[in-house]
């Protein structure tokens, strides 16, 4: 991706999908050109909170909500360190922002940056678009390279130049390089070795409020790292790209469960799970991504709004218990338009996991008890140890 940053509110800009669909805007954040997989989000709001999610890498996000930047962006509620969209669509950006915690505008913030977006486009018809086609690479082009581009085939030549999302291995790329701590909030009440597969900033936070002290390692650490902190459970968090190239953390994972050890997954991890007991992994035509999407959690029969972002989903049956090398393991959690896997659960040990994000950043807080079922596993160990 190559960026500048000068006149982005009047540069015309492209955007260009593998199919050789065309939309044509002005440029929104920096100008220059960029690459990824076109993937749409439903939400409302939390856009900040999606630029800043490490399991968009690579992807260009466009915003089914018409109207994007209003509230402005602030140094509270990033997820990362950093925004990891590859690209940005927004049909009208907010001219102002208007919030009391807004320290600058949405527009400066990609520029600053180095974010290439456009602006300006009919979202709804590249929103229905993707959902009849499918999720696909796209290219955006504006100022100088849109004038070194050439015509609109040479421009979608390039799109198709671009890598796949499917067999792309990526959580290591945003994944942290050295592990670090998160301390528990109050009295310490458990220890959590949790893998970075491209961890959001708020589930440490979720766990660390209910007395736990996490351990966020690389998403290259081994099983004797995972216990060389001695963990009353094991946590694997969401993060981008194709499952069925993470045989490492897999492998990781069937170590945990072979020491029955209390675990949770969320997003990436519940894949993982999933490919640890023997199920496979596909590419969703368009995924779920957003802050509205239900899901029944089929333990209790409860129905969650939950918060999504996943391009990929386990291929496990729905409607019987399966056996795996790990003792017996059903689906927990469905999602109700499409009836996609969103959780699993081993019924002969304490190990669970769910492809949304419980820890709502942003989105609604429905599924928020599913740190407590977690913080139930790890004292149901514990007291059981304590006995024996």
């Amino acid at each position: 991706m190559t960026t500048s940053t000068r006149g982005a509110a009047k540069a015309p800009a492209v955007l260009v999908l593998e199919d050789g669909r065309i939309f044509r805007g002005r440029a929104y954040g920096a100008v220059g050109e960029t690459f990824g997989e076109a993937v749409f989000s439903t939400g409302m709001t939390g856009y900040q909170e999606t630029l800043t999610d490490p399991s968009y890498h690579r992807q260009v996000v466009v915003m089914t909500a018409p109207h994007v930047g209003n509230t402005g962006v602030n140094d509270e509620d990033p997820e990362s360190s950093r925004i990891w969209v590859a690209g940005y669509v927004v049909r009208d950006p907010a001219r102002v922002p208007s919030n009391w915690r807004s320290q600058r505008s949405l527009d400066e913030e990609l520029v600053k940056q180095g974010v290439v977006g456009i602006c300006g486009i009919d979202t709804r018809a590249l929103t229905r678009h993707l959902r009849e086609r499918g999720a696909m690479r796209v290219g955006i082009f504006s100022g100088e390279s849109l004038g070194k581009g050439g015509d609109d085939a040479s421009l979608l030549a390039r799109v198709l130049e671009a890598p796949q999302m499917k067999g792309a291995n990526l959580s290591a790329e945003v994944a942290t390089k050295e592990a670090y701590v998160v301390p528990a909030i109050g009295e310490k009440k458990f220890t959590v070795a949790a893998v970075d597969l491209g961890i959001k900033g708020m589930t440490p936070h979720r766990m660390a409020e209910r007395g736990i002290e996490v351990h966020v390692l690389p998403a290259t650490a081994t099983v004797e790292d995972v216990y060389a902190v001695n963990p009353d459970g094991v946590f694997f968090s969401n993060g981008p790209g194709d499952p069925a190239t993470a045989d490492g953390p897999v492998a990781v994972m069937q170590g945990v469960l072979e020491r029955k050890t209390p675990l949770f997954g969320i997003c990436f991890g519940n894949q993982i799970l999933g490919r640890a007991l023997g199920f496979g992994t596909y590419k969703l035509k368009y995924g779920h991504r957003g802050i509205n999407q239900p899901v029944q959690d089929r333990t209790t029969g409860k129905v969650e709004i939950t918060a999504h972002n996943h391009g990929f989903a386990v291929d496990a049956p729905l409607d019987k218990v399966s056996e795996t090398a790990y003792g017996r393991a059903e689906v927990s959690h469905v999602c109700l338009n499409d009836q996609v896997v969103e959780g699993l659960q081993l019924l002969d040990q304490p190990a669970f996991s769910v492809q949304y994000h419980p820890e709502a950043a942003a989105g609604p807080h429905d599924a928020a008890y599913l740190f407590d079922r977690f913080t139930s596993l790890m004292e149901t160990a514990q007291m059981e140890a304590e006995r024996a």
